[in-house]
């Protein structure tokens, strides 16, 4: 088979392509935002990966999310994705854990390996601050998604430290919850500037600290996704 990496070392050359097959990204949560990091990290040829998360399928996933089929309702998206990561990349080093993260499972988590960079595209407050928190204590390199939810307008998307966003209601509320817990150092995010749609968000009391719904467009977590990737992938 010709060697489907070839526009990849065209472009970056055979020694940072190698540095890539090196190298070991976890990425937790694989939902609008995190299946599409996931799929670019894993297209420009990373050699390892570990993805995380347990979410189904659901009807309402489809507008937006990579695995969201009608054939795939009800399953697992982590199990779609490695079935189509491993057809990407058959020499793909795939460790798949399809499970919830809570505090206590996250140090086990980031102890359990050897990682190059983690892609936090958690959704929730709790585990996500947390999973920063403990991602910084052990210095490792760390790129963490903003909200998405309630915006239109890709030009307005943009990379920044943490405590420089605005027009982000999840960005100021990680900023709250980190402080609490004294953290207060550098943290690079995707975010967007453009203020968010008040007449697209839909008030709820949901489990796991989710307080709100926001409706969103097919192409603008896929935006947030990318963006995640080339931070990653420019690093490594």
């Amino acid at each position: 088979m010709e060697d489907w990496q070839q526009r990849t070392r065209l472009l970056l050359g055979d020694e940072k392509t190698e540095r890539l097959r090196r190298a070991h990204v976890l990425v937790v949560g694989l939902g609008g935002v995190g299946a599409y990091a996931a799929e670019m990290i894993c297209r420009a040829g990373v050699g390892q990966m570990t993805i995380v998360d347990a979410d189904t399928v659901q009807p309402t996933n489809i507008n937006r999310q990579l695995p969201a089929l009608h054939s795939t309702m009800g399953l697992k998206k982590a199990e779609i994705l490695e079935a189509r990561f491993r057809d990407i990349n058959p020499d793909l080093k795939l460790k798949v854990l399809p499970l919830f993260l809570k505090d206590e499972n996250i140090p086990e988590l980031l102890d359990a390996a050897s990682y190059d960079f983690v892609v936090d595209a958690i959704d929730t407050l709790a585990p996500k601050c947390h999973l920063i928190a403990e991602t910084l204590k052990r210095r490792i390199r760390i790129v963490s998604s903003m909200g998405a939810g309630a915006k239109s307008d890709i030009t307005q998307v943009r990379f920044a430290d943490l405590w420089d966003t605005y027009h982000c209601g999840l960005s100021k509320a990680v900023r709250k919850r980190l402080q609490k817990m004294g953290i207060k150092r550098k943290v690079p995010v995707v975010f967007s500037t453009e203020q968010a749609d008040p007449n697209a968000v839909l008030l709820t009391e949901e489990e796991m600290n989710k307080k709100s719904t926001c409706g969103t467009v097919s192409y603008m977590p896929a935006v947030f996704g990318c963006y995640l990737a080339e931070y990653v992938i420019r690093r490594l």
